[in-house]
């Protein structure tokens, strides 16, 4: 997946639900390491990563 089609999912994924789409990416990526799908579950961490770059830095 090119690194436009990362932050495409992840700008839809973080518009559909939010700050818990991270939560969601983060789930996928673990589903998938633990079928096997290695190269699918990098993908989905590197979603998760383009999503809280999108969030912003945390606010205290």
């Amino acid at each position: 997946m090119s690194e436009t089609q990362i932050h495409a999912v992840a700008r839809q994924m973080f518009e559909m639900h939010g700050a818990a789409a991270i939560a969601k990416a983060a789930q996928k990526a673990q589903q998938c390491e633990t079928g096997g799908e290695t190269d699918e579950a990098r993908e989905w961490r590197h979603i998760a990563e383009a999503m809280k770059m999108m969030r912003g830095p945390h606010q205290s």
